[in-house]
């Protein structure tokens, strides 16, 4: 039916890598596909628990989630990721590491503006964080990097959960990661 491979959202808070992979997640369960999704706040209350917001404790809340990811692969499950993951590097040793153990690795990109979130921000994070109230917040006072080649990039500031899911699964099927 399907063979392992890693489904990985990466993008600024608030981008929508949640609601993405939720979409995906419930449609693959439907359509009977081995599938597990590490949402990065889940992860990081039960997998990496005490870690803060420094670039170490980042990249290795990032590295933990990836490792989990590539074993669920290895296993044949298919594993959404849903984590800021803000470090190029980072995202790229995950990648090179799946490719060393034969397992795929896609690169959702969640492309919006800080603009856009700020003003879809229910919670008024990103309002807090521009006052300078919250520090260490990715896209603002800290660091995102946006991936350089992602095998998909949507911009969800721009069009709608179900076109953006439509043009995921439609990059899988092309690839025939699923059927």
């Amino acid at each position: 039916m399907h063979k392992g491979f890693i489904l990985w959202f990466t993008g600024l808070s608030g981008a929508g890598k949640s609601t993405l992979s939720a979409h995906i997640e419930k449609l693959f369960r439907d359509r009977g596909f081995r599938v597990e999704l590490l949402d990065g706040d889940e992860v990081r209350t039960h997998l990496s628990k005490g870690l803060g917001f420094s670039k170490e404790d980042r990249d290795t809340n990032v590295l933990r989630i990836g490792y989990v990811a590539r074993l669920l692969a290895r296993n044949g499950v298919i594993a959404i990721t849903a984590a800021i993951s803000p470090y190029r590097e980072t995202r790229d040793a995950i990648r090179d590491e799946a490719r060393r153990d034969g397992i795929p690795f896609i690169e959702v990109y969640a492309n919006a503006t800080v603009d856009a979130l700020s003003k879809r921000d229910v919670k008024g994070l990103y309002k807090r964080a521009l006052a300078g109230e919250i520090a260490h917040f990715t896209g603002v006072s800290d660091p995102y990097e946006p991936p350089l080649n992602p095998e998909v990039e949507v911009h969800t500031d721009q069009e709608a959960v179900e076109e953006s899911v439509v043009r995921i699964v439609k990059f899988l099927t092309d690839h025939q990661l699923i059927q």
